[in-house]
């Protein structure tokens, strides 16, 4: 809840105080008793998040979380590659150059004679 600024127009008395949002405006002064309050238009102090860290997936429904258990439970596990494959056709590239057979040969010009 924020706390709101307050000014009396007839005795400059100012207060703060701590309302609901959608509690309605203060008008009786607490100093002359006149109905001349009126709420100022403050910065306001923000929100504040106290925690580790919200996340737009802290809050789904019931639902959504039931469907995505449910996707997950239905997908088949994928094999899991072997780096080391990877990283043995690479050395393996790499020390034995050879010859492309799918690579054109430059072609040489000959003149006629």
């Amino acid at each position: 809840m924020p706390t709101y600024e307050y000014i009396c127009d007839a005795c400059e008395h100012e207060l703060e105080e701590f309302q609901s949002i959608t509690a309605d405006p203060l008008k009786k002064c607490p100093e002359c008793g006149k109905n001349k309050l009126r709420r100022l238009i403050g910065t306001g102090a923000g929100i504040i998040f106290k925690g580790s860290g919200f996340y737009e997936t802290d809050y789904r429904s019931d639902g959504y979380k039931k469907a995505e258990k449910a996707e997950k439970d239905s997908k088949p596990d994928k094999p899991k590659k072997n780096p080391d494959t990877k990283s043995e056709k690479k050395a393996e590239s790499k020390s034995k150059p050879e010859a492309r057979a799918d690579k054109p040969k430059a072609k040489q010009n000959k003149k006629p004679g």
